[in-house]
């Protein structure tokens, strides 16, 4: 693959001494700096790196204590941009899971100039999904739809995929303090992405899954994750429809969510009435809590359907 730019690999690491020298050894030629962040690794991945590998390309960088793989991806950002001058730059985790042979792949929509910022999709076709666990599965489908709503990337799948790539002019306007520190990381980015306008783009691909452990706790996803969309999801919605601009579905939504809310308040206060009369709604209230029901519920419909159509499709560098 003709790239015609500095690619660098920024490698965030964990507890992963089994698999992270084949993971370095085995990333592609093109490839002109490799970024190692030990992220307080009690195994020393990190040390491991230093004295096994020889090659130029390759730096270890290390937290002192573990911070999380979102701080570590920031510690590795902020080091190509401040010390290199790559354009593009991918994140590839250390437990082997992530095929280096499709990196050309995940590339290719950034060299050619079609996307600002590209992720791998796991979701793109049945046989993809086979060795995927089904638990995973099921969290993947239901994050995902979370993340739909929180970033306004209602085409994207697979929102927690590790396999990234992006822009080096795209992650500059990023502010990199602002990421979430931990496992949210991937998901925080597209939000981020969805506040400055790039574009986004999926790349299929098949992750490997072997006898490596995950780190991630599974109880404080269910608890946290949900949490963290819901306040993205708010942000945007504000920096999007309010701040920056007003449009119609600036009005859409809070009179859509007024008349929804209002409409179920009226009707239930009608029902308890009549209830405690021991008398059946009579149709003028029924319609009186239906009608605003129906329209509060249309424009909020309205609503997502300018949301959806409001996705980022021109990349932010030939917007000049």
């Amino acid at each position: 693959m003709a790239i015609g730019a500095g690619v660098a690999v920024v490698i965030p690491c964990y507890k992963e001494s089994d698999t992270i020298l084949g993971v370095v050894q085995g990333l592609p030629d093109f490839v002109d700096q490799i970024i190692v962040v030990d992220d307080g690794c009690p195994d020393g991945s990190g040390k491991l790196v230093e004295e096994q590998v020889s090659d130029p390309r390759v730096k270890v960088l290390f937290h002192a204590q573990n911070q999380g793989i979102g701080a570590a991806m920031v510690t590795g950002f902020s080091w190509v941009v401040d010390n290199t001058e790559s354009d593009y730059i991918v994140k590839v985790d250390g437990d082997g899971q992530m095929d280096p042979a499709l990196m050309a792949d995940l590339l290719a929509p950034l060299v050619s100039g079609a996307a600002d910022y590209a992720k791998g999709n796991r979701f793109s076709s049945l046989e993809d999904l086979e060795s995927m666990p089904k638990i995973r599965i099921l969290g993947n489908a239901a994050l995902s739809l979370l993340s739909k709503f929180s970033s306004g990337y209602w085409s994207i799948t697979d929102p927690t995929n590790g396999y990234i790539a992006i822009r080096r002019s795209t992650l500059k306007r990023i502010k990199l303090a602002k990421l979430n520190k931990g496992y949210f990381f991937e998901s925080d980015m597209l939000f981020r992405l969805s506040v400055i306008g790039a574009v986004v783009v999926d790349v299929p691909m098949a992750s490997i899954y072997g006898a490596e452990k995950s780190h991630l706790n599974i109880r404080k996803v269910i608890w946290q994750f949900p949490k963290r969309h819901t306040v993205n999801l708010l942000k945007r919605i504000f920096y999007n429809y309010y701040l920056r601009e007003w449009n119609v579905a600036s009005i859409e939504l809070p009179l859509g969510l007024l008349l929804f809310i209002g409409g179920i308040g009226l009707g239930a206060a009608s029902w308890t009435s009549a209830s405690a009369a021991g008398l059946p709604a009579t149709s003028g209230q029924v319609m009186l809590a239906a009608v605003p029901i129906i329209l509060g519920f249309q424009l909020i419909l309205a609503f997502v359907s300018y949301d959806v159509s409001s996705t980022p499709r021109l990349r932010m560098g030939s917007k000049n």
